[in-house]
């Protein structure tokens, strides 16, 4: 019998990722870029940008080589939807940015409780 987890969805969308790259042949910026291209032809919600993020940072990515993207595509998906991913990017952006910075407070938050406790 399986075991129970606490986030189902997230762990099929992550063993589902792992096997795609495993699979897959591209390069590590291709790859990024041909899924945040699929993101936008889709327009998807910002959460689904938020899980993009760290590798496109990671791959070096930068806001113009995004834009540049946006650009390439809009003449296939359409100013709608390119504005909408414009708009979801800028969101998940938004979120990893407070995401840091709760975690980088909570880390300084247990350094100090570990200072007053010794």
């Amino acid at each position: 019998m399986a075991t129970a987890h606490e986030t189902p969805v997230l762990d099929t969308i992550a063993a589902m990722t792992i096997d795609s790259i495993e699979h897959c042949h591209m390069d590590e910026r291709t790859l990024i870029l041909s899924r945040i291209a699929a993101l936008v032809a889709m327009d998807a919600p910002a959460i689904s940008y938020l899980a993009h993020i760290n590798p496109a940072i990671k791959a070096e990515f930068t806001v113009d080589q995004l834009q540049d993207l946006l650009v390439a595509i809009a003449p296939v998906v359409g100013t709608a939807r390119v504005m909408s991913a414009a708009g979801h990017i800028a969101q998940a952006f938004g979120v990893a940015l407070d995401l840091a910075d709760s975690e980088a407070e909570a880390i300084a938050q247990a350094e100090a409780d570990s200072r007053t406790a010794s």
